[in-house]
């Protein structure tokens, strides 16, 4: 898994590449705690590289959504294919999530 992000007028982009799971959730997550310490106006999350996703990595990116709902953020996924769009549809949080 690899991830960066990126800040532009108050908007926060979290991209992540590869497999977002169990394994790799460790080393996403203080990435995570500082997007909602910043409290940015929006929140990006780009999984256009995303290959594969696992119950970890939806909590994950569910934390995220209500951490930032809280604060009165918005956030919102894009580019996602494949088994994570699957995965998103079957748990029905492409209706919350998507752009």
């Amino acid at each position: 898994m690899d991830f960066s992000t990126n800040r532009i007028d108050g908007v926060a982009t979290l991209r992540i590449e590869g497999e977002l799971d169990a394994v790799s959730i460790p080393d996403v997550r203080p990435t995570i705690d500082i997007l909602i310490s910043e409290r940015p106006a929006r929140i990006v999350v780009d999984l256009s590289r995303l290959r594969l996703i696992d119950s970890s990595g939806v909590g994950a990116l569910v934390f995220l959504y209500k951490k930032a709902k809280e604060y009165g953020g918005v956030m919102t996924v894009q580019g996602v294919r494949d088994q994570p769009l699957s995965i998103f549809k079957l748990l029905r949080l492409d209706r919350v999530l998507f752009v």
